[in-house]
This record gives structure tokens, C-alpha cells and sequence, in this order.
């Protein structure tokens, strides 16, 4: 799947015909100009675009293939064994990466804001692993480990922000392989109105998405009476709320919900405090795919 480099790293360097300088190329890798010029040589590993004058572009099909190249030779692969896996799209002599390995990975481009790098890692991690095993095994510990930091007094916002906003991305372009609507009645998720960060939210439906369950997500801090109306316009078979924290709970949007005849569940930490009061309530991604699929089934 080809991915739009400009759209996922949100800069402007690319032209109107979606191509790269060398120059911009070996920011992006990491890499001298001198190595992308040797790489193009030896392996044919370079620029496919005609520029306006004798300089040559790179394609987001270019760049994509060297930074496949350029990963696996930060594994141990040999620059030419790099070169033909990045043409085959496969992983080449070093075919399996650790778990380890792919979370470094993911925390060294987010530390470093390699916004493209970061996109395609987060892309090959969702089509290999799905969205379950990317979110449980890899992203919540490095989203922990950012959380540490922070408590600490380490400087770390601008490598959190970078990370959740590709990882939104990502999870967006996931879902885009699902995008014509399945039978039935759709899981509608939302958070409550002033909560900002949805990105579990976000998580569960790209979930629910690869399962073939219709579901529909409605965005962060999404006012009450939209919430309100779009869950009686869409009369959906569930509708889970989301909060992560007690402040941003918003118990009367849940009533009236409820009160439009649409059955609710409520998830996330910041409805700790009000679950005993006889209402489903989830607080991990596999309790609540485990609850949808058995409303569903009822």
C-alpha cells in the first residue's frame, strides 16, 4: 500500500507531483548525499522522476523503498542483501525482528521526529502484526515508557505528540482497507465532549474494522448534542463512551443516549468511579472487543 509521504510527515518540501530532492531524502535517512549517490550506482537503489533541469526526483515509492533498505541494514544486513529485499518487499536475510527490536525502532524515530520513518514503520507494524498486537505489545509500552519520562521531568512532549499523531494516521490508513460498509448494524464509538485524547478509541475501532464489525468513530471532543444526535439518527447496536480521566466524564450525555433507546457501554479510566452503578464498563482494548462481539451476539 502506498502511503502518501507528505500527507503522513504533514511537511511541504514534496512539490505538486509528490517528489523528493536528494537533499530532503538524506535528512530523511539519515545519510549522507554521497551515500544516496553510491546507492543509486552500485544497487539502482535511486531517483526515478525526471525534475525540470538534469537532476533526477525521488517517488514516495522511492523513498519508501530506501527506507525499507536502510532499516535493514541498521539490522546487519548487508547494503547490497538490503538493495534487493527493499526491491522485493521482503525482509531479507533478517527476517524476523524482536519485539525489542521494532519498539526501539518506533521510540528512536519518535525521540529523533523522523515523522516519515515513524509512518511506515507504524504501517508495516499494523498490516504484520494487526492493530491488537501493534497497540498491547508495542505502542503501550512505549507510550508508558513516554509517560515515565514525563513524570520524571524529561523533556519529552514533542516525541509523544509526534508518535500519537502518527499513529493516528496510521490507524486511519488501516481502517481505509475496510472502507466499504459490512451489513448490519454499526458499533458507534465516541468520546465524551471534552475528552482529547481518543486514540484507544481509535485503536478499537481499526479493530472492530479488521473483524468486519460496521462501527463508526466520531472524533475527539465531540459536542454533546452532535454525540446525542448521531447516536439516534444511526441507531446503532452499541454505543461505547470513552474517557481517560474522572474529569472529563460526562455521565449525562451517557443518559441521554441511553434515553434515544440506544444500548451503552462506557470504557476508559475515567469512569472507574461510576462502574459499580450497573453499567458495562471496560478499561483495556481486549474487554471491550470481548464486550462488543458478545452484545452482538445476544
Amino acid at each position: 500500500m502506498l502511503v502518501d509521504l507528505e500527507a503522513m510527515s504533514g511537511r511541504e518540501e514534496a512539490d505538486a507531483g509528490l517528489s523528493w530532492t536528494a537533499g530532503k531524502v538524506a535528512e530523511m535517512l539519515g545519510v549522507s548525499p554521497v551515500t544516496l549517490r553510491t546507492w543509486s550506482a552500485r544497487y539502482g537503489v535511486g531517483p526515478t522522476l525526471r525534475g525540470d533541469g538534469r537532476h533526477r526526483r525521488y517517488s514516495n515509492a522511492d523513498v519508501r523503498r530506501l527506507q525499507h533498505m536502510r532499516r535493514l541494514i541498521d539490522r546487519g544486513v548487508r547494503a547490497r542483501e538490503a538493495a534487493a529485499a527493499a526491491f522485493t518487499g521482503s525482509s531479507g536475510p533478517a527476517s524476523e525482528v524482536s519485539l525489542d527490536s521494532r519498539i526501539a525502532e518506533i521510540e528512536h524515530a519518535a525521540e529523533s521526529l523522523g515523522f516519515p520513518v515513524l509512518a511506515t514503520l507504524l504501517t508495516e507494524t499494523l498490516d504484520a502484526a494487526g492493530p491488537v498486537s501493534t497497540w498491547n505489545d508495542i505502542l503501550v509500552p512505549i507510550l508508558d515508557t513516554l509517560g515515565r519520562r514525563w513524570l520524571r521531568g524529561e523533556a519529552c512532549f514533542e516525541s509523544e505528540w509526534a508518535l500519537t499523531s502518527e499513529i493516528s494516521l496510521a490507524l486511519e490508513r488501516f481502517c481505509a482497507q475496510f472502507a466499504d460498509p459490512m451489513p448490519g448494524r454499526v458499533v458507534l464509538l465516541t468520546g465524551c465532549p471534552d475528552e482529547r485524547h481518543t486514540l484507544p478509541m481509535e485503536v478499537l475501532r481499526a479493530a472492530l474494522a479488521e473483524a468486519g464489525i460496521p462501527v463508526r468513530f466520531l472524533g475527539a471532543r465531540v459536542p454533546a448534542e452532535t454525540i446525542v444526535a448521531m447516536a439516534a439518527k444511526l441507531d446503532p447496536a452499541l454505543v461505547v463512551v470513552w474517557s481517560r480521566s474522572a474529569g472529563t466524564v460526562d455521565d449525562l450525555v451517557r443518559r441521554r443516549i441511553e434515553q434515544g433507546g440506544a444500548d451503552v457501554a462506557v470504557a476508559g479510566p475515567g469512569w472507574a468511579d461510576l462502574s459499580s452503578r450497573g453499567r458495562s464498563w471496560v478499561n483495556s482494548l481486549d474487554e471491550a472487543i470481548d464486550l462488543v462481539v458478545d452484545h452482538l451476539r445476544t
